[in-house]
């Protein structure tokens, strides 16, 4: 079964950043999509940032030029690098993925438990 675990969240003043991690285990599928949702409390979960095994790659306008995807397939785990954060920032994170090349396009079919990210003003 595929799972995800996110680490890194925490608190920061405005303007910091934080590196997410993702470890990902029992995705055997050589056609993927994976990436990064956030839902602040109140507020519809927001796709953040996607990358597809046919190299296709996104990221939403509020995290464009700020957020960056990367991964060490050594490790088997995926990084959200997180600059210049926002208050408005402030979200659960989920690493989330689908055994598709289309899940960056519709819905990821896997989430991990969340990470906490707290920008403070």
């Amino acid at each position: 079964e595929v799972q995800l675990v996110e680490s890194g969240g925490g608190s920061v003043q405005a303007g910091g950043s934080l590196r997410l991690s993702c470890e990902v285990s029992g995705f055997t599928s050589n056609a993927y999509a994976i990436g990064w949702m956030r839902q602040a409390p109140g507020k519809e979960p927001e796709r953040i940032s996607c990358f597809s095994s046919d190299g296709f790659t996104s990221y939403a306008d509020s995290v464009k030029g700020r957020f960056t995807m990367s991964s060490d397939n050594a490790k088997n785990t995926v990084y959200l690098q997180m600059n210049d954060l926002k208050p408005e920032d402030t979200a659960a994170y989920y690493c989330a993925a689908s055994g598709t090349l289309y899940g960056c396009y519709s819905e990821f079919d896997y989430w991990g438990r969340g990470t906490q990210v707290t920008v403070s003003s």
